[in-house]
């Protein structure tokens, strides 16, 4: 089959379209029929990958609504790679954008919750940071620390209950109303060989965020304490630690600099 065919075959299947010129059928004058078995195909294949990458969301919405949704985001979002482990990068933004779920307000961060448990998932192995690294560091020198992250380590923050609705549906806590709406942010990581998720206090998404960007703990604990007085160094530090989300600590390069003058 002429390279350029073998496209519109390709390109064909992700749209309601009739088959590409020049392409047959050996037993049928028509290959229209052939053609839609290839089509029913690939859509059932890549809307089973979405379903099994948001499992919680799908339970959300129901099976029917998910399939239709997902056969929507499959036209415009056709996988690029042919490993499918970590297709669906896109869909929470699609979702957040798709009319018929404007109202399941809280759908697209469940959404981004699940992408950053398989990216975990599928990231590189690291060993954590150990406790008895910090212990070692004289306390004036600590706030010059840079943290490295754990290759597997991501942030979602949601304004709403979002770790609450994805842990419900996804059996990790009965399901149950949810008295105190409000927003909630998660630490994803993966330290060993299961996928954590891990409620952040206030501000803790800010100290994380920062820490992951290369800032040194002074700097973090800054920002963190900017967006909430109350924020709690202590305590980001023991979730640091417990969770495994780096792996390793330097000193900032302008302090590594002064050392060394």
């Amino acid at each position: 089959m002429p390279e350029a065919t073998q496209s519109a075959f390709a390109a064909g299947l992700l749209k309601a379209a009739p088959p590409p010129a020049g392409v047959m059928a050996w037993n049928s004058p028509s290959p229209h029929r052939r053609y839609s078995v290839y089509r029913n195909n690939v859509s059932a294949s890549l809307t089973d990958a979405l379903a099994a990458r948001f499992p919680a969301s799908e339970r959300i919405v129901g099976a029917e609504f998910f399939q239709a949704m997902a056969e929507a985001f499959i036209r415009v979002h056709p996988p690029r790679s042919p490993l499918l482990l970590i297709y669906g990068d896109d869909f929470p933004d699609f979702a957040a954008a798709f009319e018929p779920a404007r109202e399941i307000v809280y759908l697209a961060d469940v959404m981004r919750l699940e992408a950053a448990r398989t990216r975990a998932y599928h990231a590189a192995d690291a060993a954590s940071l150990d406790p008895q690294a910090l212990a070692s560091i004289k306390p004036d020198r600590l706030g010059d620390l840079v943290f490295l992250s754990h290759p597997a380590l991501s942030i979602v923050s949601s304004s709403h209950p979002a770790a609450t609705i994805w842990a419900m549906n996804a059996g990790e806590r009965p399901i149950a109303p949810i008295p105190d709406w409000r927003g909630e942010d998660a630490l994803v990581v993966r330290p060993r060989m299961t996928v954590e998720v891990v409620p952040l206090p206030p501000a803790g998404a800010s100290f994380f965020g920062h820490l992951a960007q290369g800032r040194t703990l002074a700097e973090a604990t800054g920002a963190a304490m900017t967006d909430d007085a109350a924020f709690d160094l202590s305590e980001n530090l023991a979730i640091l630690l417990r969770a495994g989300a780096f792996t390793a600590t330097r000193k900032d390069q302008d302090d590594e600099d002064r050392d060394r003058a």
